[in-house]
């Protein structure tokens, strides 16, 4: 598969986020890139800071052109709504000519009712039994941070960011202690593993009844994997801060029993999951 087709992919399935936020003549020029790997960010975690592939993406790439623009990351800024209307029409310019080379008639498409189809395929993923579960567990991390939010300096929200006690210049030097990068990992994976799981669950609904079904790799199993991925760590995690934070150690334990039990019924549910090839990040890696 193409960056180009690649990226058709991500426009139909997420946001676009970075993608299109570029003229369509650079975002073209990109695409042709032999260095990037088409469609790794369709199965990332989007956790580009602790990534080794940044330099391979394209929506890394595409991102990095406004990274330094402030005004262009303000939602308060006119600037920012004038670059989403800009790339909204970018991403619609090179939907067209995708559609036109592959002989789509996208006015032939009735728009309201695959509206209607994925809304339908949406409400009934929420009630999923994994996805009921993923959304429960937002709430027991919510619940767990609450709890240890007396021995940070901040807010709720900031619970994961440093101990009291440290001032400005010693945080910028010093190492995140283990508490701090286990927190970190849980904040992260918090709500993406409902994210994913809704994606996975849907696309699997989308796929039933597709004439190549068992033929290619399943976009829903990609998701699940990425889903899978994030419940290994955010295990491994809760394992870390049962040892910082012992008063909280039942809670803390409930959300790994939760989480295991999550992990065993998403692998039932998406057998292949685990064996699903992400680009890039699953494949051989060859020296350059």
């Amino acid at each position: 598969m193409s960056n180009y087709e690649s990226t058709l992919k991500a426009f139909d399935k997420e946001p676009w986020e970075g993608i299109a936020e570029m003229d369509k003549e650079k975002l073209k020029k990109l695409l042709k890139d032999e260095r990037l790997i088409p469609g790794i960010y369709n199965y990332c975690d989007r956790w580009c800071e602790r990534c080794s592939f940044t330099s391979r993406c394209l929506n890394f790439a595409s991102s990095e052109e406004d990274s330094s623009d402030p005004a262009a990351q303000d939602m308060r800024n006119e600037k920012f709504w004038e670059k989403i209307g800009e790339s909204f029409q970018v991403a619609l310019e090179l939907l067209k000519e995708a559609a036109e080379e592959r002989g789509i008639d996208l006015d032939a498409i009735d728009v309201e009712e695959e509206q209607e189809k994925r809304r339908l395929n949406r409400e009934s993923a929420k009630e999923h039994d994994v996805c009921r579960m993923a959304m429960a567990y937002i709430s027991m991390v919510q619940e767990w941070f609450g709890r240890i939010k007396d021995y940070f300096p901040s807010t709720e929200e900031d619970a994961d960011s440093r101990p009291q006690g440290t001032n400005d210049d010693e945080e910028e030097h010093r190492e995140p202690t283990g508490a701090e990068e286990a927190m970190e990992v849980l904040r992260w994976y918090q709500h993406q593993i409902y994210v994913k799981l809704m994606r996975a669950v849907q696309g699997q609904m989308e796929e039933r009844g597709d004439p190549f079904e068992n033929e290619f790799a399943k976009d829903s199993d990609g998701s699940a994997k990425v889903a899978l991925i994030g419940m290994d760590r955010s295990i491994a995690a809760w394992g870390e801060v049962c040892g910082f934070f012992p008063l909280q150690g039942d809670l803390a334990l409930q959300a790994m029993i939760h989480l295991e039990t999550l992990r065993r019924k998403v692998e039932k549910a998406f057998p292949n999951a685990r064996d699903f090839i992400r680009p890039g990040f699953d494949e051989i890696k060859l020296s350059s």
